[in-house]
This record gives C-alpha cells, sequence and structure tokens, in this order.
C-alpha cells in the first residue's frame, strides 16, 4: 500500500481572449489603477466558444504529457469544477472522452476551495490502495457567470485550467491536508440560480470575504505546519489561491514567510476559482522555480465558506 500521493505531472490551459482592465473602464466605472490597487490583477483570460471541458482537456493533457502516462494508465478522474458544463452528466465524464481514458470519473464542487478538496480526496484513493494513477482537475469558465456591469466582481474572475497527475509513492508526496467548512457565511458569497426563471451572478460582501479569508486561512497555514512538524521557514513555496493580492500578502505576513517564497500569478490569471493553485503550480514548475524536493503549501478558501489546504513534497 502506498503511504504518499505524489505530484508527477502538472499542466495549465488559458483560453486566448484577454480582457485587461483598461477594457473593463471602457464599459463600466473603474480604472486600472482602482483595479490593481486593491486586487493585483492586470488582465484575466476569458473563454469565447470553448467550454469547461475543453479547458480541462487541454490542462489535463500537458499534465500527462509531463507525467510520461497515457490516459488508458489513469485509475480516477476528479474534475473541481463551479461551472460545469451542464447540471449532468458531470463535466469529468466528458473530460474522460475527450482524452481517452476509461476510468472511473466525478465532478467536486467546492467553489474556489475545489481543488483542495479534490486533492485532498485523491489523497485518501491512493492512501487506502483504491487507485494508484489519478488526474485531479481545476476548470472553470465564471465569465459565464459574472455580471459584467458589477463593479465589485466584475474585475475579479477569470477562466483557465489547472491539472495534476497523482502516482502513489513510498517516500515522498502529499505530507499533511486539512479541510473545513463553516455554512453560516452563504449570503456574503454565493450565485443565486434556482434553475426555474433566473439567471445567476456572482453576488459578494467584499470587506466580509477579506476579513474571513484573512483569518481563516493565516490559522490554517499555522495549524497544518504544526501538524506536520514542520516549521513555516522549511517551506520552499507557499501556492495559495489566487483571489486578491491583499488577501495573499496578510496572510504570507502572519504565517512569516516572505512574499519571495510565495507564488503570484493573479496579475495575469485574476481569480480562476478551483484552477487558481494549479494553475499557479504549473507556471512556477515549468518556470523552474520550483523543483523536485521542494516543500510547497497549497491554500484555499471558497464560498460556503469552505477552505482547507495541502502540504507537498514535490
Amino acid at each position: 500500500m502506498n503511504k504518499f500521493a505524489r505530484i508527477i505531472g502538472t499542466g495549465s490551459y488559458l483560453p486566448p481572449t484577454i480582457v485587461t482592465n483598461d477594457d473593463l473602464s471602457k464599459t463600466i466605472d473603474t480604472t486600472n489603477e482602482w483595479i490593481t490597487t486593491r486586487t493585483g490583477i492586470k488582465q484575466r483570460h476569458k473563454v469565447t466558444d470553448e467550454t469547461t471541458c475543453d479547458l480541462a482537456e487541454k490542462a489535463a493533457n500537458h499534465a500527462l504529457e509531463m507525467a510520461g502516462i497515457n490516459a488508458k494508465d489513469l485509475d480516477l478522474i476528479i474534475l473541481a469544477t463551479t461551472t460545469p458544463d451542464k447540471v449532468f452528466p458531470a463535466t469529468a465524464t466528458m473530460l474522460q472522452t475527450a482524452i481517452g481514458a476509461s476510468c472511473p470519473a466525478f465532478d467536486l464542487q467546492s467553489v474556489c476551495a475545489g481543488f483542495i478538496f479534490a486533492l485532498t480526496t485523491a489523497q485518501q484513493y491512493i492512501k487506502t490502495g483504491a487507485a494508484n494513477k489519478i488526474l485531479v482537475v481545476g476548470s472553470e469558465t465564471l465569465s459565464r457567470i459574472v455580471n459584467w456591469k458589477d463593479r465589485s466582481t466584475a474585475v475579479l474572475f477569470g477562466d483557465g485550467a489547472g491539472a495534476v497527475v497523482l502516482s502513489g509513492s513510498s517516500d515522498t508526496g502529499i505530507l499533511h491536508s486539512k479541510l473545513f467548512s463553516d455554512g453560516n457565511y452563504l449570503s456574503s458569497l454565493q450565485v443565486s440560480n434556482n434553475y426555474i426563471n433566473e439567471v445567476g451572478f456572482i453576488k459578494m460582501s467584499g470587506n466580509e470575504v477579506f476579513k474571513i479569508a484573512v483569518n481563516r486561512l493565516s490559522s490554517l497555514a499555522k495549524e497544518t505546519l504544526k501538524e506536520a512538524n514542520l516549521s513555516s521557514d522549511k517551506l520552499d513555496w507557499m501556492v495559495p489561491h489566487q483571489a486578491n493580492i491583499r488577501i495573499i500578502s496578510a496572510v504570507a505576513k502572519r504565517i512569516k514567510i516572505p512574499m519571495n517564497k510565495v507564488i503570484v500569478t493573479l496579475e495575469n490569471h485574476g481569480n480562476t476559482s478551483a484552477a487558481s493553485i494549479p494553475l499557479a503550480l504549473d507556471t512556477a514548475v515549468r518556470d523552474g522555480r520550483i523543483k523536485k524536493g521542494d516543500n510547497l503549501l497549497f491554500e484555499g478558501i471558497g464560498a460556503g465558506f469552505s477552505w482547507g489546504s495541502v502540504l507537498v513534497q514535490f
């Protein structure tokens, strides 16, 4: 039985259409300076005719290529998404067909914490011996549920996909993970959609979300490191959910991690929800910052609220 779930391949994909802050300033009351100062975002990618599955397929194929395995070798596919292509069937089954896999596949919905929840779920399959090769994908087309006339949310979100391939390992991989949820804050961040007569858009109480995110993620990071018996100075990189640069900076400061050890892709990607952590991870792996043996801390929080962490030796 394998003790660890090791990441053996990463991949990502961004749709080619880019929406800059200056583009947004032409349609809503905002400026590049206002958006950059408050969020750290300068641009985001947006789908035209591509689906959530299309983005996931490209990211998955890149991850499989790096891992050096064929889709037929997969034992399981878990797709984290807030924006499935249909109510049913699961977008993961569409992805399974698209990449030529023949394993079980299911969607997992935990919004911006989705990749953390999916990765932790995959870890349990490998740890128990129920699976050995697992594809975990975060893929989002959030532009379809953004009200582009709402300045408070239109500036934040983007589309994209990120993926990892996990394999059983006896010596290195996921070291520790923690998950939490608290449904008392449902109204702070939600999409109102009853599938009958209402088109749903993202609605957010920004100040409340900021405070909750900083407090929960800071406490979570400290607990995760303590339980894993690892000090923050032994971390090589923190790879956080890319929601807002002020949240990322505040958490890093509270847990005494310098910003030069934090992977930040927010400037170019915006908030891509479940895709943001694997997108940032793949970016840093491919540009050489993250190397084999590095200790990584993934953290994410999303509507629900749900939040979690995964400590990985890459």
